[in-house]
């Protein structure tokens, strides 16, 4: 038998005493916790169970506009009706669908999977015309409603399309500026809500609520709508004449990085653009890379001044060809252009000179510390999506044949820019060599017109010296006058310029017939005030040079802009040629290239001259003399067509006397015939050898050597 001690009266009291407090403990908890609950946390439940029962329509905000510069829209909102259905509600989906289906033009089966979601709501159609919205407001159909949701419009049709860009059905922006800045433009969405059973049926005399949408911010632009609709217009006739792939134009303003008009033609209607292939719709003026051929001689000619590797005076001999970095350079014209100073180079576009100035006068380093400066092979950070980088090797990386690169660099082959890049690149020049960052977007204003942002002007860095820019930019102006760029002049508007016909690399390598004319420039050169590019791709015209068909365009285009602009025309006094020793006042030579036979001489027949003809073409690619030479009156020019007799190049020379001379006037004698000096001491020259007279190859090296003044040494040949 188990014995349990015996418990006093005053422990059993203890013990029942602790568990009332403890049953008093928990029940004060309970009480508190209640109390939290309904009373402390009321308002919050209440709202959350609200919340379980309304069920949201979404109301898209109203998408901001797009302007111009000038305040003209070029992209807007519109309300249109969407119609959705409460698939809970509807009672006959497959009846409801086929009535939808006859008054939207959609498919019945597609209609009738949507009502049948399990979804509170659901669209069926957005975008109704005011027609379908009607209709369906009539068919008074159970579960379905109709709301406004705004429309995008362009009211400009194809307008800058490409850099406007394209929404979507929910709003979105999907490209161009209305992706970039879509986060501007979207606005705040709104709903409207109502309440509803568990079964998502509205509950009669039920809590609704609407909370109103915030439209969008509005963009006001750089790009002005009536340089860019003329743009358009020129590149639409240009394309068309040359059968081109495709043409575009970029015109910005110089001293400020604003872009003024972003053309190209094909375009599309940003309205339909699901009617257009996805390639019509791609800026390429920002997301392309192109060879630009002799355009970009502007960054090797300007670099090189800079520098001080090559002065305007500098003379260069130019048989054809030049031997360099284990390969050959040739001339566009047979023969070459024989002895020309620099500015002559530049005016003749001469592949040649510019292979040599890039290759060996600056070298790969400085070359490309140059070019990385003027904003090539990196993004310029213009507020566009997709801006390409570009492609420019580094030195050092090519593992054979690097200074042929180079040499091939020197006059735009070889290497790929963006036509932004480009036309960046002769904007710091005309800015006195100050690249700015350009851009599209001028203010961003509240949907009541109040600016939140202001995109001020923005040097990215100085490039060149102003004394730099100004001394290139009157050689680019030589260029329009006597050089290749005569068709793009602008009588009173002082024009400055530089042709380009680049060949186009094949996908596969090297390169094939196909070309791009290029005509890339600015006005007035005194006072810039735009500075433009235009490029044709893929002509299948013959001749194909940009002279020839880019730099008209450009002209056409530039005159209406500087026109629109007020730009006052300045009317130049002809220069006044000199007299010669007997007092016969001497005839400036016209400069005729590019203009057909019978123009040219027209011309030069006013001008008291007398033309004679080397081969059998229609244009002139090259005279002789040169435009702005001096010649006594009745001189007989000399004016080489475009199908040419191709003179046999200049394969050798006589040796120039050097002896006595300071080695910078011994290379520039020997240059000028086309030979390579190799200096032997410092001073003035006291021997050379092959001796002068003697007949050599052109690129053959003269051996000098020099000796200081007063050391006793004695020329000898």
């Amino acid at each position: 038998m188990v014995r349990y001690p015996a418990i006093s009266p005053t422990g059993v009291r203890r013990r029942i005493a602790w568990l009332l407090l403890g049953t008093l403990a928990a029940g004060a908890a309970l009480t508190a916790r209640l109390f939290y609950l309904q009373v402390v946390r009321h308002g919050h439940f209440t709202r959350l169970a609200l919340e379980q029962r309304l069920r949201p329509l979404p109301l898209d905000a109203q998408r901001g506009t797009i302007l111009d510069r000038s305040g003209n829209k070029l992209a807007i909102s519109v309300s249109a009706d969407a119609v959705y259905a409460v698939p809970s509600e509807v009672g006959d989906p497959a009846g409801t669908a086929r009535k939808l289906a006859s008054v939207l033009g959609m498919d019945a089966g597609e209609i009738e999977q949507r009502l049948r979601m399990r979804q509170a709501t659901v669209w069926i159609a957005r975008n109704l015309g005011p027609e379908q919205a009607q209709a369906i407001r009539t068919l008074r159909l159970p579960g379905i409603g109709l709301v406004e949701r705004p429309q995008r419009v362009y009211p400009n049709g194809t307008l800058a399309a490409q850099v406007l860009g394209i929404t979507g059905i929910d709003n979105q922006g999907l490209e161009g500026l209305e992706f970039y800045y879509d986060a501007h433009l979207r606005g705040v969405q709104g709903r409207v809500e109502a309440e509803r059973d568990a079964a998502g049926r509205e509950i009669p005399g039920g809590v609704s609520r609407y909370v109103p949408a915030e439209d969008g911010h509005t963009l006001v632009l750089t790009i002005d709508q009536v340089i860019q609709y003329r743009a358009e217009r020129e590149l639409e006739r240009a394309v068309k004449e040359t059968q081109s792939d495709f043409g575009l134009f970029v015109a910005v303003d110089p001293s400020t990085g604003e872009i003024l008009a972003m053309a190209q033609y094909p375009g599309f209607d940003p309205n339909h653009y699901s009617d257009y292939p996805p390639e019509v719709r791609r800026n390429r003026a920002v997301t392309d890379q192109l060879e630009p051929g002799s355009t970009f001689k502007v960054v090797t000619g300007s670099a090189a001044l800079e520098a001080g590797v090559v002065r305007p005076d500098d003379r260069f001999f130019d048989p054809g060809f030049v031997l360099i970095g284990g390969g050959k350079v040739s001339c566009w014209l047979p023969g070459g252009h024989g002895s020309q100073s620099f500015v002559e180079a530049v005016e003749n576009s001469c592949n040649p000179v510019f292979a040599i100035i890039g290759a060996q006068r600056l070298g790969p380093a400085l070359f490309y510390k140059f070019a990385r400066a003027f904003g090539f092979g990196e993004p310029l950070g213009i507020d566009f999506p997709g801006e390409a980088a570009g492609s420019l090797p580094v030195p050092g990386s090519i593992a054979h044949g690097e200074i042929l690169r180079w040499a091939n660099i020197g006059f735009g082959q070889g290497v790929s820019v963006t036509p932004l890049q480009l036309v960046m690149a002769a904007a710091t020049i005309a800015n006195g060599g100050v690249l700015m960052k350009p851009h599209l977007v001028r203010e961003i204003r509240t949907a009541d017109g109040q600016v939140l942002e202001r995109t001020s002007p923005m040097a990215l860095r100085r490039v060149l010296s102003p004394a730099t820019a100004q001394e290139f930019a009157r050689m680019m102006r030589s260029v329009v006058v006597n050089g290749s760029g005569t068709r793009a002049e602008i009588p009173g508007y002082r024009v400055a310029g530089k042709t380009g016909t680049a060949q186009i690399p094949r996908p596969t390598g090297g390169y094939g017939d196909d070309t791009m004319a290029s005509f890339l420039g600015f006005a007035p050169v005194d006072a810039p005030r735009i500075v433009g590019v235009v490029m044709l791709y893929r002509l299948k015209v013959q001749p194909r040079w940009g002279g020839l068909w880019a730099a008209p365009t450009f002209k056409a285009i530039m005159e209406d802009a500087l026109g629109y602009l007020r730009v006052p025309r300045r009317e130049e006094k002809p220069k006044q040629p000199s007299k010669d020793a007997n007092g016969v006042q001497m005839v400036l030579v016209p400069n005729v290239l590019y203009l057909t036979a019978e123009e040219a001489a027209q011309k030069l027949g006013a001008a008291g001259l007398k033309t004679g003809i080397e081969g059998t073409g229609r244009l002139v690619v090259d005279q002789i003399p040169r435009g702005g030479a001096e010649v006594d009156p009745g001189t007989r020019v000399l004016l080489v067509l475009d199908q040419h007799v191709h003179p046999v190049e200049r394969s050798e020379v006589e040796v120039p006397p050097v002896l006595g001379k300071s080695v910078r006037d011994v290379a520039a004698i020997l240059a000028e015939y086309g030979l390579i000096l190799h200096v032997d001491g410092s001073g003035f020259a006291t021997f050379q050898s092959p001796s002068p007279g003697t007949r050599v190859p052109v690129g053959s090296p003269v051996e000098v050597r020099f000796e200081p003044p007063g050391s006793g040494k004695e020329a000898s040949p």
